[in-house]
């Protein structure tokens, strides 16, 4: 696939990065020509220098050629622009990054398609609405909805107090049962597995468990972890990301912020309803104390520096709050914070990356998610009549050995993925994946 990236930002590079893997060609567009001259020297791509907004630019990129045009700057007024433009001059696909809520609103994203955007990304606002899901589920480090929460991913961290562990899958089926539930994929030091039947659960194992809502408090159970009712919130810092859980937030839960700069506190103050602002230092211990920290439930850091945030949710651990999310933007950081127990990790990177990734693929995917702790994938697949993975049972098909089906959806039917289970044509099936494996696995459902 041609793609053209407009911005050479963190997450244009990320993008780039990813994309140029998987092998599309990649035309990136920047005005700075020493970044640019840089990602050339460590990626396999091409680049132009310029503006997005300059049609002669957008000419030497090729749009008129390219499958997909993803606009991804920091300012939405240049990604609206480029993207018009890129429409008019023949790119079969447009995407563009924006920064404002009013944009995703139908009638507004109906009058953008009609002009040449086919979709809109605004990152902040998916981190925050990712944010939230965590807080659903206490226990987890991870959680995903699956046709509206008719199943959910769980990543949960195993310590000695597991009742699974030390299990092989196949004991496991045996002795709690099949049906409902199923792991997909495990994290284990640095590598990530998906899992067979002999494979063994082991002591510090990152696991995703697919199962239905149902059956959630018997995981956690089987896992070793305490369920546990939020009413409390502390957020530290007020960036593009932190105001907007605050405002979805104390809906229903007693919300404080935390922030250091007076002028946004005064800000914040006049945009939140029922929140608390505090201007003050997220990390200063006293202030904390004051603050009631140990009747605080989840705490929450999102100030614009990744190692702040991880040593505010370290900070918070020790003084006994027992859900912490922090926003790490520095992709080297993820392994080493999971590693030191800090809860959520989000990265606007990688979600974003996960909005435009399905774009890239050659059939229709309803969903796709990147597992933050894992180099795994998450995405459905609708099965195409007369397609291989309709002909076999899953024990049978012989699916890639670093695939695995965690669910499928018939109807109002839900089903947990076993070896006997046959896919029907027109059922939604999630897959779980490592990067090198998704081209295989979608083979099985054209």
């Amino acid at each position: 696939m041609n793609i053209v990236i407009a911005g050479a930002g963190a997450v244009g590079t990320h993008l780039a990065k990813m994309l140029s893997r998987q092998e599309h060609n990649i035309m990136l567009i920047d005005t700075n020509q020493d970044k640019l001259e840089d990602l050339e020297s460590q990626i396999d791509i091409l680049s132009i220098v310029g503006s997005c907004t300059s049609i002669g630019a957008l000419k030497d990129a090729e749009v008129g050629k390219c499958d997909l045009y993803i606009a991804v700057n920091p300012q939405e007024d240049q990604n609206i622009n480029s993207a018009i433009l890129a429409k008019k001059l023949g790119a079969k696909r447009t995407i563009a990054r924006v920064n404002n809520s009013e944009y995703l609103e139908i009638e507004n994203a109906e009058y953008l398609r009609s002009i040449g955007i086919d979709s809109l990304i605004y990152p902040e606002r998916l981190a925050a609405e990712e944010i939230v899901a965590s807080l659903k589920q206490i226990g987890s480090r991870q959680m995903h909805e699956f046709s509206d929460g008719r199943l959910q991913l769980l990543g949960i961290k195993l310590w000695d107090n597991a009742l699974i562990l030390n299990h092989t899958l196949i004991k496991m089926a045996e002795i709690y049962g099949a049906d409902q539930f199923r792991i997909v994929a495990i994290k284990r030091h640095n590598h990530t597995i998906i899992p067979r039947g002999n494979d063994e659960l082991k002591y510090g194992d990152l696991v995703f468990i697919v199962t239905r809502p149902s059956f959630i408090p018997n995981v956690f159970a089987l896992c070793g972890k305490e369920q546990f009712e939020i009413k409390n919130i502390v957020i530290v810092g007020a960036s593009r990301i932190g105001i907007k859980p605050a405002s979805l937030l104390e809906k229903n839960y007693h919300v404080k912020i935390i922030e250091k700069d007076r002028e946004k506190c005064i800000q914040l103050a006049d945009k939140l309803k029922s929140t608390l602002v505090i201007n003050g230092d997220g990390r200063d211990l006293t202030l904390l104390r004051e603050e009631g920290i140990k009747n605080v439930d989840a705490f929450i850091s999102l100030t614009g520096s990744s190692e702040t945030n991880i040593l505010s949710c370290l900070l918070a651990k020790k003084m006994g709050v027992k859900k912490s999310v922090a926003e790490v933007e520095n992709i080297d950081y993820i392994d080493l914070a999971e590693n030191i127990g800090i809860g959520t990790l989000i990265n606007t990177k990688l979600i974003a990356a996960s909005h435009i990734y399905r774009y890239t693929m050659n059939v229709d995917v309803r969903h796709l998610k990147f597992l933050t702790f894992s180099e795994a994938e998450v995405f459905e697949l609708e099965a195409q009549p007369g397609s291989k993975i309709t002909k076999y049972s899953l024990q049978d098909v012989h699916f890639p050995d670093d695939a695995t089906v965690g669910g499928v959806f018939r109807g109002d039917e839900t089903i947990i993925a076993k070896g006997d289970v046959q896919i029907q044509a027109g059922d939604t099936v999630v897959i779980f994946a490592l990067q090198n494996a998704v081209k295989k696995v979608i083979k099985y459902f054209q």
